[in-house]
């Protein structure tokens, strides 16, 4: 049976390998690719969320499993579903609204 991944949904994943300044490792990221393409492809849009405290205008602080962090916009990356471990919880209102906030911004011409 296929995995079902929704956008906002939160997932471990492995990132390696990566190259030079590339966020590593298994970490959650948050699945930010729509419902419609994670239904069909193979493939899921993510954002790595890390502990680390950054002040960038492409960084979303949150709260996710009672530690503060932030999802890394900056970092985005399609991979295949083969590299999502488990899935561990979805992201609160308020940061789904920030993230689509930031995108918006980052994406706009």
């Amino acid at each position: 049976m296929a995995v079902v991944v929704e956008r906002f949904d939160v997932y471990l994943v492995n990132l390696d390998p990566t190259i030079g300044s590339e966020i590593q490792k298994i970490r959650p990221c948050l699945v930010i690719s729509p419902d419609e393409m994670n239904r069909n492809i193979r493939t899921v849009i993510i954002a790595p969320m890390t502990s680390a405290q950054k002040e960038y205008p492409t960084r979303v602080s949150c709260t996710f499993r009672k530690k503060q962090g932030q999802i890394v916009l900056d970092q985005l990356r399609t991979i295949d579903k083969t590299r999502l471990i488990q899935k561990v919880g979805t992201v609160d209102s308020k940061a789904k609204l920030e993230v689509i906030s930031v995108l918006q911004r980052l994406f706009t011409f």
